[in-house]
């Protein structure tokens, strides 16, 4: 169906509709800390052996070692300084350590998706490499670059302090560590620290439960790798989300489990993957500096530029393309009204809603024609914007579906009820089960300091909590004024390219490096953001369009903090530059490269 042929009026309707359904006064409230349930957070992947607090003297720490702490870690050898990762994991690779859940994979192609292939060597196996590899590509990164040689595993920041008269951040540990650094960079993204539905009678439960970045082998037996899940042969099990994870979850699953509930709040936009092999002798024909051109391709594409061809060819730059067509479509029809002038915004909206219609539409149908049953079918229906929630590429997972041992419980937006010594209550129904698995993501919009696991104090003794009370303020994503000698390492007010999370750490990361040898070429032994240029770039951020993608009727998700309404406050955090990701890539490599790191200080310790 083309967009001509869709009943706008009533799409919207039905998308809001839907969205209300959902709608709740708790937004990220609704989820517990798992702060508060440990045994939740116990690791099954490593064990830490035993050994004496630590005093160090470090130059630069970065805490965290996901994609984050590599590719900066990465960047700051490479400029000839030494660095210091800190992570709680038992070995680096952060998401990737953390989730070893069976169909583990990246959605966004690995060419672009997996950093440093290109010094480090390696050739991803697939379009959408799988977990067992991704985490294998962060060892690899890890020992390419040395970082395993200073590296502190097994231990958690559990406060960071800054001394002012000394210049030094004082880390400490959940191991007694007292460390003290002269930079500290953070990489404590959004997707290492799982959330619980905040579901009456959690503890109640009696049978077996994890999070799925918890995963426990020795219970269902199988392993990351695909074996069988023999433990779970006999075994009646409940699945609670049918987000990201949960869409690669259930196909094992559904192979291996005796019965399997899928417990759905909200439908994912389900597209085809197309998964595929690479072919060795095609990848060598790329050429040096390859990878650079995918990620600026992909970057353009998806975000609605122009370039000669589509290099990764999914689905993500597959509604952009369709969007930039349109537009030009529309200029090319009407040349004397655009001659020199950009596309209004009113033409962007236009082209927007009828792409997002016309291929919201498809997925839909897709539905249709994979899942047999039709009750079951229209309850797999996504009634939203495609980019309202993170969209799922996969060609397993509604095909479950047709398999007699699977039920999906739809709770038409409501969500499971409460837990029970037996099972879960969804729909005044109780399922009793022998194993629940919570596949309900990672903390995404709580305040920082519960997000990262531990409180940063800067200047003065003032946490960054209370500094960003009126809402994050950073320069460049990067810096905070009242914060010196330290570096954010997060998508937020830079590029904020969501689609490519990695591709805003190698720009970060490239950025702080070139920082940090200014810095310890000049013998300055302070950096800050001063207040000014703060302001300024928040000022930079507020100025461009607003977002089509979080529309009024998007249904409520961690793309738009949970459906509550944006205010000044939480809406800096979801800010990015005003001309898109790849404006802010030329940007920041320009303010970078030319020698004078505009609005920071450096200075000696007085």
């Amino acid at each position: 169906m083309t967009a001509t042929e869709i009943d706008t009026q009533a799409l919207r309707a039905k998308y809001l509709e839907e969205r209300d359904k959902r709608l709740r006064d708790d937004g990220n409230e609704q989820y517990i800390n798992v702060a508060d349930l440990p045994e939740y957070l116990d690791d099954p992947h490593g064990s830490v052996p035993e050994r004496e607090p630590r005093f160090d003297e470090i130059d630069i720490a970065f805490i965290g070692g996901g994609f984050a702490g590599l590719v900066t870690g990465a960047k700051l050898r490479e400029a000839g300084l030494d660095v210091t990762i800190i992570e709680k994991g038992s070995d680096v690779g952060g998401t990737w350590y953390w989730n070893r859940y069976p169909g583990a994979q990246c959605d966004t192609t690995s060419f672009v998706y997996m950093p440093l292939l290109e010094e480090t060597g390696h050739m991803p196996t697939e379009k959408y490499a799988h977990g067992p590899e991704i985490l294998e590509h962060s060892q690899r990164i890890a020992q390419h670059y040395g970082l395993y040689d200073q590296a502190i595993l097994g231990t958690e920041v559990t406060e960071l302090r800054w001394d002012d008269d000394a210049g030094r951040w004082l880390i400490r540990t959940d191991r007694g560590d007292e460390l003290r650094a002269r930079h500290v960079a953070m990489g404590t993204g959004p997707l290492h620290r799982p959330k619980l539905p905040g579901l009456e009678g959690i503890d109640d439960y009696r049978g077996i439960s994890f999070h799925t970045s918890r995963w426990d082998y020795d219970k269902t037996g199988g392993d990351r790798f695909g074996a069988p899940m023999t433990g779970l042969a006999d075994k009646r099990v409940g699945i609670v989300g049918t987000g990201a994870t949960s869409v690669q979850v259930v196909p094992n699953l559904a192979r291996d489990a005796g019965e399997l509930f899928v417990f759905q709040r909200t439908p994912s936009s389900i597209d085809v993957r197309n998964n595929a092999p690479t072919d060795p002798d095609w990848f060598m024909t790329l050429g040096e500096g390859w990878q650079q051109r995918w990620l600026e391709n992909f970057t353009t594409l998806q975000t609605g530029g122009f370039t000669d061809e589509d290099l990764t060819m999914d689905g993500w730059t597959d509604l952009s393309k369709r969007i930039r067509d349109r537009i030009v479509e529309e200029v090319m029809a009407n040349p004397e009204e655009f001659d020199g002038v950009e596309p209004t915004p009113e033409l962007r909206e236009r082209a927007y809603h009828a792409s997002d219609d016309e291929k919201m539409t498809e997925i839909r149908q897709r539905v249709d024609e994979v899942v047999r049953d039709p009750e079951t079918a229209d309850a797999l229906k996504p009634w939203y914007r495609q980019l309202c929630k993170r969209p799922c590429f996969h060609d397993q997972y509604l095909d479950a579906y047709n398999r007699p041992n699977v039920t999906l419980v739809d709770t038409d937006g409501q969500g499971v009820e409460r837990i029970t010594e037996k099972g879960l209550v969804a729909n005044g129904e109780e399922y009793e089960l022998d194993v629940i698995i919570y596949a309900s993501g990672f903390e995404v919009g709580t305040d920082y300091a519960r997000r990262s696991g531990y409180e940063t104090y800067g200047r003065d003794g003032v946490s960054l909590t209370e500094a960003w009370d009126g809402g994050m303020r950073t320069m460049h994503g990067i810096h905070v004024h009242g914060f010196p000698n330290l570096y954010i390492v997060a998508p937020a007010q830079g590029a904020n390219l969501i689609s490519n999370v990695p591709h805003n750490f190698v720009e970060a990361g490239a950025t702080i490096a070139a920082i940090l040898r200014h810095a310890a070429d000049t013998g300055a032994t302070r950096v800050e953001v001063t207040a000014e240029a703060e302001q300024a770039w928040l000022e930079v951020l507020g100025s461009g369009r607003a977002s089509l993608l979080n529309s009024v009727d998007c249904t409520p998700g961690y793309y738009n903090n949970e459906g509550m309404l944006y205010d000044e406050t939480s809406n800096f955090a979801g800010l990015g530059h005003p001309d898109g990701p790849m404006a802010y890539f030329e940007y920041i490599q320009g303010w970078r490269s030319d020698g004078e790191f505009a609005g920071l200080t450096f200075a000696p310790v007085t």
